[in-house]
């Protein structure tokens, strides 16, 4: 006469250091050779980055480019150098396209040029640094340029309020270029032109009344 009873075999697993007690069925499936039913699918860290890093697009670092362009004078303390040797696509383009918006006026067809002038703008302004003897990147100076519409842009809402006093206005307008020029220009023209500055600050003076007179509808 036998008597007596099967318990349920205890079974545990060693998952980094803790043990973990498997079930009856997951023990019989391990032991058929189809435990593999059983394992998960560690997350890829890649595939779960964030959308503005998979972008490339570092908001800290665009704000500080902000402020060093805005800001230009040497006294405040700005590393302004990182606008020119760490260049960026996004920031200047968000600031052109911005740029392009305030533009409009009923006149769609000065965001296609606003663009354009900034793409083949920057590539003249590139290729005059380079015969000058500058060492610099068709990156930097797209960024450089870019960037640099922000006084155009700050001086906008002030040219809709004193629009009818032309003096005022125009004032308003050489003061806006002279500060976008300013910015570009310390940054793209550096010592290695000594006496040729003039050459590419010209330009750069020139391609700002352009985008300038874009904005005005000239």
């Amino acid at each position: 006469d036998l008597t007596g009873s099967i318990t349920t075999p205890d079974v545990k697993l060693n998952l980094g250091g803790e043990f973990i007690k498997e079930s009856t069925a997951t023990t019989f499936l391990r032991q058929r050779g189809y435990g593999w039913l059983l394992e998960l699918e560690e997350d890829d860290l890649e595939d779960n980055k964030p959308l503005l890093e998979e972008l490339d697009i570092d908001l800290k670092d665009i704000y500080y480019k902000i402020r060093c362009v805005l800001m230009p004078m040497p006294s405040l303390g700005f590393n302004r150098q990182v606008v020119r040797d760490n260049p960026d696509f996004w920031g200047p383009l968000a600031v052109v396209l911005f740029f392009s918006m305030i533009s409009l006026y009923g006149q769609f067809k000065v965001v296609s040029w606003i663009i354009t002038i900034w793409i083949f703008g920057s590539l003249t302004i590139f290729l005059l640094a380079r015969v000058l003897g500058g060492e610099v990147a068709y990156g930097q100076v797209l960024g450089v340029i870019g960037y640099s519409l922000l006084p155009l842009i700050v001086i906008a809402p002030v040219l809709l309020v004193v629009g009818s006093f032309e003096v005022v206005s125009t004032l308003i307008k050489l003061f806006g270029v002279f500060w976008a020029a300013y910015s570009a220009a310390s940054l793209l023209v550096g010592e290695e032109f000594k006496t040729k500055k003039p050459l590419l600050i010209y330009p750069i003076f020139l391609l700002y009344i352009y985008f300038l007179s874009l904005y005005t509808g000239v």
